[in-house]
């Protein structure tokens, strides 16, 4: 029961994150603690076991992702090793900063987080570009399909913006791609498709940076994480189809809606103890 639950949490996450850009960590921390604490899951469950094997889980998703957005050709290598620049160091510290948090801590922090990621879900569309979009260094990008797409990009900006979604991703065990596509659009006026493809790029590497900080700490369940890697890989495929071939609107309203009674269960219960 235990392994079919968690290959299922890993299907969802990874479809999910690879369908909006967000690496599926969003779904996996929460998940991993919600089941955690069930009689049919076995071992002791922890912020810092379900952040640091979740974040293996997101090498395997931005991996997978990331080989799909590169057959379709919407993935800006250039742009996202820049970003890798900030968001590597960045995982570093927040792994750090995760040692010292206690379950009521997180559980409260990580609940206004996601809170706050449905928020910028649902304004993403509707914001306008900084009047500096359009400033740095400018650069073009060709699609599969021989679209050609030119936008800016001002490295010390991009790098410091990375540094700050690298953080949140070792900090809570997400992908980062919440942030770090909205970011992309309304920063450097990237197209949605390819942010998103970036974005997993860029979640790929660091989640490998993360990831190796938090096996340091021993925060890693392999068990969990072996049961997870299979649904959340294939997961990611679907999901990565799914982005180029429908909507996702729909999809990412609900995703929204999950969100908000999650961060609103885990803030109840981060103050109630």
């Amino acid at each position: 029961m235990e392994w079919i639950v968690l290959v299922f949490i890993g299907l969802f996450a990874g479809a999910l994150g690879a369908l909006a850009g967000l690496g599926g960590g969003v779904i996996i921390v929460p998940a991993l603690l919600f089941f955690g604490g069930m009689s049919f899951f076995t071992g002791e469950m922890t912020p810092q076991i379900a952040v640091g094997t979740s974040l293996v889980i997101m090498i395997f998703t931005g991996l997978s992702s990331t080989l799909s957005y590169l057959k379709r050709g919407t993935v800006d290598y250039k742009s996202g090793l820049l970003f890798f620049a900030g968001s590597g160091p960045g995982g570093i510290v927040g792994a750090w900063i995760n040692k010292g948090l206690d379950m009521d801590s997180f559980t409260l922090y990580f609940g206004f987080f996601m809170i706050f990621i449905s928020i910028i879900l649902m304004v993403r569309n509707k914001l306008k570009p900084f009047p500096f979009a359009q400033k740095g260094k400018k650069r073009s990008f060709q699609d599969a399909d021989g679209n050609t797409y030119e936008y800016h990009i001002q490295p010390v900006i991009a790098i410091a913006s990375a540094f700050i979604v690298g953080l949140t991703s070792g900090l809570f065990g997400i992908g980062g791609g919440s942030l770090m596509v909205p970011a992309m659009i309304l920063l450097f006026l990237f197209p949605p498709h390819v942010a998103v493809a970036t974005s997993m790029f860029m979640i790929f590497l660091s989640a490998i940076v993360s990831s190796v900080t938090h096996i340091a700490f021993g925060n890693v369940d392999w068990l969990y994480a072996l049961a997870l890697i299979p649904g959340a890989w294939l997961g990611a495929k679907l999901g990565a189809y799914l982005n180029s071939r429908l909507q996702s609107d729909s999809l990412v309203m609900v995703l929204r809606i999950i969100l908000i009674l999650v961060g609103a269960q885990l803030i109840y219960q981060g103050l109630v103890g």
